[in-house]
Order: structure tokens, then sequence, then C-alpha cells
């Protein structure tokens, strides 16, 4: 069995524990959960849930890109909100990137998350090709 090949990019925030950022195995990416960290300071994106969703997958686009796949070959996503009141401001903008795709999503609210953040997403894609 082959080892887990693990993706690194600057494009995203940095791992701030033991883990990577995304790890790929058996032609499927899985990536860490995504917080709205501004991946050039490391610091927190100020402003509501929405504005947190936008940073967040602009994060993880920028992740799944690097290990050769994109939002669209994306299978499944969770979500962790620290409010489930925030969903629907959060899916605004979740659909805003994801267009017409529609992968399998799983939401679910968080008592806390990484940083306090209002969101976390992480996601399992296709490669390309």
């Amino acid at each position: 069995m082959s080892r887990p090949e693990r993706v690194s990019t600057d494009r995203a925030p940095a791992a701030i524990g033991p883990y990577s950022q995304a790890v790929i195995h058996g032609g499927l990416v899985f990536t860490a959960g995504q917080i709205p960290l501004d991946p050039a300071s490391m610091e927190m994106v100020e402003g509501d849930v929405g504005i947190q969703t936008d940073r967040v997958l602009r994060n993880l686009a920028a992740v799944l890109e690097a290990a050769g796949s994109s939002l669209d070959r994306v299978l499944k996503t969770t979500v962790f909100l620290r409010d489930m009141n925030d969903f629907g401001a959060m899916n605004e903008v979740y659909e805003r990137h994801f267009g017409d795709h529609r992968p399998a999503r799983s939401a679910v609210q968080a008592a806390r998350l990484p940083k306090d953040a209002a969101v976390e997403i992480e996601a399992v894609a296709a490669l390309e090709g």
C-alpha cells in the first residue's frame, strides 16, 4: 500500500499543528479543516460569517489546487458552524463558490472552533484527470 502524499501551499494558511493541509491517497484529496485565516498574515479575517466563509473557501480552493484538484471536483464537505443560526449566511457564500456543483455536505454546530472562528470547512475531492 502506498503512503499518503502530503500537500502544502503558501496560498493557504500553514498548518498550525502536527497535521498536513491535505493528503492525497487513492485518487482522492482529503483536506484539513480550513478556518478564516489570511494566509499572508496568519491572522483571522474581520467580519461576519459570510466574510469568514468566503476566506475559508478561498483557502480550501488553494489547497485543492496545490493537490491537483479544485472546488468543482469536491465530492463531500463538512461544515462546522459556531452557531447554526449562521447557516443561511454561510450557505449563500458557499453556493457562490460551488455554483451548480453540488457536493454531498454535512453541517453541524460545534461548541468551539479553532481561534474562535465562526466557520470551518473540510473537503474530500477527486484528483483531476
